[in-house]
């Protein structure tokens, strides 16, 4: 045996190896001493003709799901062999085999996954700077694939699906992208596969076959020449690894990310969307607020739809207008939810039908669900709605699969299928004489005995048994002589005889072997039955889609008449209105109902850049945050938090808010802050959403001042960016822009001072904020006394150096003197001319600007000299008009 474990070992030398043993799956050696510390079990040993014992563990066949969900969560893969014939009927050691290799993108156990989030295995191909990436969940036989042209596309694409596991070629590896970083950051398993998985004609081919199909533009696939290569090397894993047909996976879908609005790594987690920044958890997300579903399908479509907004008005409008429709009808969209609620995850239990591993009671809860299904079809033939119309469409009753169900298997069967008591009475003429054989054994056995001692006339006849002998007649000496001729002598004792009758044996044959013959009969009963279920994966997948679809609009339906939202407008004008607009999160968080609501206008013309001023805690980043959720939510095709709201298609929403170290990596704050910030500037676009919050606070005033102005500025310019901003800073020198660059408005938060205390009103308004109230803050968090006294000597002294008033000048020269041409803007530099050096090298300024030391100077000394020079031009400027 041992010698069978190791040969099967050395096929899988990157797994543990749960090798069955009766009721036991049993690890060795290196695998025991692993699966030992990582499971928290005993570790023993076993005498296997070596020197030493072997170090052993294991753990017991019928909760071998939990043990394996340990080890996979982490990062462990499992190939578990079994015992492939029964230990009474096999000839020598019993053959085994290695079933399927478990791994974290491969699990398929309903107590390993979380219900409400897909468990993708994600496959990313690295040729000619092209990534294809392809993510299939095998538990509910979703398949999507894409292409994409930069890291950080992939690194959105990853955040989207955040896959368990990540398989990918070897030249992924020499892209530039660091497999560590994606371990770390994801918590994926991160492996490169063997070349021969990344053939193209390989996974073509695989391809070709598993979806039966002559030439993959039958797939939509034809223009995602990496992505193939991504497909088929996911596919030919998941059929290495699972050793089963995979019939629930019936269709891949290829997608362009330009389908969805684009929103990167950093702005799902600062907006806070599935998950907290610092828990991580649901709760205080925006999933959290919407996700009032009911069905584990339904949490996970509306997790795709929040992490996938559209940037189609049509789409949108088709979802709103099946929110509205069942808005106006209250009663029959909570009568749909009340058939909702009973419905099972129907997905995977038809994954784990088609994989042959759902049990009894897995097709009783699929019964169950099916019988949901007439209701809300019926229910659903009463709206008009183009997108309920077709869910009904889609939606398949199954009355056929769930007769089936009910005909065949108990109501309340085994977990197990191997020992009977599965099936119904009636469904099979041949169980059902079985079991009346099994329950009605004793009751025939004694009527034969009746019979037999009425007819020979012995009085002591009595039918006994043994496990040697079985069944027999047994007379005492007293009366042999009256046994008759077709008594069949088995046994002589002292005292009596036994016999047989041809009757008694086949009586025997009925009784000994009812029991096996029933359970292996009922086995194969449920395994028909299971098996014409999975033969109509494509109507049950199909009609699941639909449930999920129907759950999420009465999702949204409902939390819009509960928390009192709106239906936005949609528009691709590029203005974003919104009034009394409310943060979805933090009012219903809130328990006093007393939260703030604020108005926001943007637009691409004089309205397209907001700087927003004010102390800290007094709710900047909450209005920021709220913007960017509402529009998200509109795209959605959700309605919105506000008593008005009509919002202009955004491609992407770029979120620049907080701030912290990345140690790993060796970044700093503000090294972190200005990676974030390049990202925005080089891919953000006219139809974008920037929120950024403090830009530049990450160093020194005057260079935090600087980087924030010139962004700014960058920003602003429609020849160069031209997105709609909202901009907050504690810089109050930002809010001399206004009126110097066009499309830039001040805002601030509402303050309402009481002697040295201050009071946030939390409203946004019109104007800048003069000061920072960062003392008072200071107060409010309990600094002590003395600090706050001092702070405020302090302010004074350096009051006297404000450079608000040198912002001013700046701003006045970079707009009055020959209009717009004083101070170059970036796009209005001409790359080619030549440079004043070149042109007036006798001049004084130039001269002096020449001879500086600026590795000498501070900052404050640079500012001033910049600020001098820039006096004298000015003066000179105006002379010479």
């Amino acid at each position: 045996m041992m010698q069978q474990y190791m040969e099967t070992k050395k096929e899988y030398p990157d797994c543990i190896l749960f090798y069955r043993l009766g009721d036991f799956y049993e690890m060795f050696f290196e695998d025991a001493l692993t699966a030992s510390k990582a499971l928290d079990i005993t570790l023993t040993g076993r005498d296997c003709g070596l020197e030493e014992r072997a170090p052993m563990c294991g753990v017991p066949y019928h909760a071998v799901d939990s043990y394996l969900y340990k080890l996979v969560q982490q990062g462990y893969k499992v190939a578990i062999a079994e015992q492939m014939e029964e230990p009474g009927q096999a000839k020598g050691l019993v053959k085994r085999e290695v079933i399927r290799v478990v791994t974290p993108g491969t699990i398929t156990s309903s107590q390993a996954l979380d219900e409400t989030k897909n468990n993708y295995l994600m496959g990313i191909v690295y040729l000619d700077g092209v990534y294809g990436i392809a993510a299939s969940d095998i538990s509910t036989g979703d398949f999507v694939v894409t292409e994409v042209d930069s890291d950080r596309e992939l690194f959105d694409e990853i955040n989207k699906f955040s896959p368990s596991e990540i398989i990918c070629n070897h030249a992924f590896y020499m892209s530039g992208v660091d497999a560590e970083e994606l371990k770390n950051r994801y918590h994926a398993v991160v492996s490169a596969l063997d070349p021969r998985f990344f053939g193209d004609e390989s996974c073509r081919k695989a391809l070709r076959e598993h979806f039966h199909v002559g030439a993959l533009s039958g797939l939509g696939l034809e223009d995602y020449g990496t992505g193939i290569i991504a497909a088929g090397a996911v596919m030919q894993y998941i059929y290495e690894t699972q050793k089963s047909t995979l019939e629930h996976i019936t269709t891949i879908t290829p997608y362009s990310t330009g389908q969805y609005m684009v929103i990167d790594t950093s702005t799902r987690r600062n907006l806070e969307l599935v998950e907290t920044m610092r828990e991580k958890q649901k709760r205080g997300t925006l999933l959290w607020v919407l996700d009032k579903t009911k069905t584990a399908m339904g949490a996970r479509l509306l997790r795709t739809y929040i992490e996938q907004p559209l940037i189609y008005k049509e789409e949108i409008i088709r979802r709103q207008a099946a929110v509205e429709e069942l808005n106006m009808n209250y009663i029959s969209r909570e009568e749909i939810c009340e058939y909702l609620n009973p419905i099972y995850d129907l997905e995977r239990l038809m994954g784990r039908i088609s994989y042959k591993t759902a049990n009894p009671r897995d097709l009783i809860a699929f019964k169950n669900s099916l019988e949901m299904l007439p209701h809300i079809k019926g229910i659903l033939g009463e709206f008009s709605s183009a997108l309920l119309k077709e869910l009904e469409a889609e939606m398949d009753p199954l009355e056929d699969m769930c007769r089936l169900i009910d005909e065949a298997i108990l109501e309340e069967p085994p977990i197990t299928i191997r020992e009977g008591g599965m099936i119904k009475d009636g469904y099979n003429e041949e169980a059902d004489r079985l079991r009346h054989a099994k329950t009605e054994g004793k009751t025939w056995l004694g009527e034969l005995e009746s019979r037999e001692r009425e007819k020979t006339g012995i009085k002591t006849l009595k039918v006994k048994f043994n496990k040697v002998f079985g069944y027999y007649f047994e007379v005492t000496n007293s009366f042999k002589n009256q046994v008759p001729a077709y008594f069949i002598r088995k046994q002589t004792l002292t005292n009596a005889e036994r016999y047989t009758t041809d009757e008694l044996k086949d009586l025997e044959d009925i009784i000994m072997g009812a029991e096996d013959r029933l359970v292996s009969l009922e086995y194969e009963l449920f395994c028909q039955v299971r098996d014409s279920i999975a033969s109509q994966v494509l109507r049950i997948q199909r009609t699941a889609k639909a449930v999920a679809g129907v759950d999420v609009f009465c999702s949204l339906s409902g939390v819009a008449t509960r928390r009192n939202y709106v239906k936005p407008q949609i528009n691709e004008k590029g203005v974003i209105q919104i009034k009394n607009g409310r943060h979805p999160v933090v009012e219903q968080m809130m328990r006093d109902d007393l939260f703030v609501a604020n108005d926001t206008f943007l637009d691409n013309g004089k309205n397209r850049l907001s700087v927003i001023t004010g102390p800290n805690m007094a709710g900047k980043s909450t209005y920021m945050r709220q913007v960017a959720l509402i529009v998200l939510m509109a795209q959605l095709g959700s309605f919105v938090p506000a008593q008005e709201a009509d919002i202009g298609i955004c491609d992407r929403i770029f979120t620049r808010v907080g701030a912290s170290d990345d140690l790993a990596s060796g970044q700093s704050t503000f090294m972190v802050e200005m990676t974030e910030v390049a990202n925005i500037l080089r891919n953000a676009t006219k139809n974008s959403l920037l929120v950024l919050d403090e830009i530049g606070r990450g160093t020194s005033t005057f260079d935090g001042l600087s980087i924030a102005w010139s962004v700014i500025e960058y920003i602003s310019s429609p020849r160069l960016l031209g997105a709609k901003t909202l901009f907050a800073t504690h810089y109050h020198e930002l809010t001399e822009l206004e009126g110097s660059i066009a499309g830039v408005k001040n805002y601030c938060i509402a303050v309402k001072e009481q002697g040295d205390d201050i009071v946030f009103l939390r409203k946004i308004v019109r104007g800048g904020a003069d000061k920072s109230y960062g003392i008072q803050v200071a107060k409010l968090a309990g600094v002590p006394d003395t600090v706050i006294a001092r702070a405020k000597e302090i302010a004074q002294e350096l009051s006297n150096a404000d450079i608000t008033a040198r912002a001013r000048e700046i701003a006045e020269i970079s707009s009055s003197v020959t209009p717009h041409k004083a101070v170059p803007k970036p796009d209005e530099v001409d790359m080619q001319q030549l440079t004043f050096f070149d042109t007036v090298k006798d001049d004084d300024i130039i001269r002096e600007l020449d001879e500086l030391e600026l590795s000498t100077m501070t900052p404050l000394d640079a500012m001033n000299t910049l600020y001098r020079l820039q006096t004298r031009l000015k003066n000179r400027w105006k002379e010479n008009q």
